[in-house]
């Protein structure tokens, strides 16, 4: 089971999309495809900084989201965020908030977290991430 980060979501609309993203999207059952309300909160963040923001929300609200559950930061999510968070500032290890809570979903949800920004991602334990953008 897969949790989309925002660049793959927003990979899938570009005019020219990742060849290798498409044919694992493909072979990958609907039932199987996840993302976040945060991943969703920073795709209505970047459409409303650009002028043709209307357009771009038009084009998620209509073929991305309604192909994917769409998973909330819950309680549950909140209880694996905290101790993780303490544990990666302890090493030094920061990540930006939202990353931490899509983390801590992907945790919970025992997904694995597609993204094209591995890094953003490494060193949180128990988290496996994959790299569709890559063949």
């Amino acid at each position: 089971m897969y949790l989309f980060d925002t660049d793959i979501l927003s990979q899938v609309l570009k005019r020219n999309p990742s060849p290798c993203l498409l044919k694992r999207l493909a072979e990958t059952p609907a039932g199987l495809q996840f993302t976040t309300a945060i991943n969703a909160a920073e795709v209505y963040f970047g459409a409303a900084r650009v002028p043709c923001g209307d357009r771009i929300l038009e084009a998620f609200e209509q073929k991305v989201f309604p192909s994917l559950t769409l998973l909330p930061f819950d309680v549950e999510c909140a209880r694996a965020y905290g101790p993780l968070k303490a544990r990666l500032e302890r090493k030094g290890r920061t990540r930006s908030e939202p990353d931490l809570q899509i983390a801590a979903i992907a945790l919970v949800h025992r997904l694995t977290v597609v993204t094209g920004n591995v890094r953003h991602f490494e060193g949180i334990p128990g988290l496996r991430v994959q790299n569709w953008l890559l063949p």
